[in-house]
């Protein structure tokens, strides 16, 4: 008999900012964040790697302050006075970006822009956005360090009810990819392969799971 009993659980992602960990990665970022609506200009660039907590922190500020998704057909005057929020920026049309900068810091508008790249790198066919964007002010995500991997680990088991051995944990950090998304699809497949098998997730387990990945998730056949 398996000596973890393991349910169905719900597990889509939280976007709560309880459920964000910070570390020395992006504590200085989270902090310019949350000195909205203080931010220069009224606007803000949220820029980061892929996993690094973007949409994460985005979703939890965009609850927290009522912001509007700025990606649509809204008008100017539709927009003006409320906090705004930008995607890929670096994605959006060279006219909406001049025109949502535009707006920002005018009638109480604020604007919240996220990217992977650096405002420098973002496309601007008009000579003006060019101005505009390296003016923004920047809030960068680093790559995820020790501290915010393990407690982002940490959690991940912790929303599955389970309770690794302690030494599991430095273990994973010298052998795993160093993204978020690279732990939660980690934590899940270590999850499965121990659930299967009818035994805890300790070190043991674990070293064996990596000596067989990714050849095979059936680690225990004789």
């Amino acid at each position: 008999m398996p000596s973890q009993l393991r349910l169905p659980l719900d597990l889509a992602p939280s976007h709560a900012r309880s459920d964000f960990v910070i570390s020395a990665a992006n504590r200085e970022a989270v902090d310019m964040l949350d000195a909205w609506p203080a931010w220069p200009a009224g606007r803000l660039a949220l820029i980061g790697p892929s996993g690094s907590g973007k949409s994460h922190l985005l979703k939890d500020w965009a609850t927290s302050v009522g912001a509007v998704d700025a990606s649509g057909a809204a008008t100017a005057s539709e927009l003006t006075g409320h906090a705004l929020y930008l995607e890929a920026a670096d994605e959006a049309s060279s006219e909406r970006l001049f025109h949502l900068l535009n707006l920002a810091g005018a009638q109480d508008t604020t604007l919240l822009l996220t990217s992977r790249l650096r405002p420098a790198a973002w496309r601007s066919d008009i000579p003006d956005l060019r101005s505009r964007l390296n003016a923004l002010t920047v809030a960068e995500l680093g790559e995820p360090d020790d501290a915010l991997l393990a407690g982002v680990l940490r959690k991940l088991f912790k929303d599955r009810l389970i309770r690794p051995a302690e030494d599991v944990f430095p273990y994973l950090l010298k052998r795993m990819e160093r993204s978020v998304a690279a732990a939660r699809d980690l934590v899940a497949r270590i999850d499965d392969a121990a659930s299967a098998a009818g035994r805890d997730i300790n070190r043991t387990l674990v070293r064996q799971f990596f000596e067989n990945e990714p050849e095979s998730l059936n680690l225990f056949e004789p």
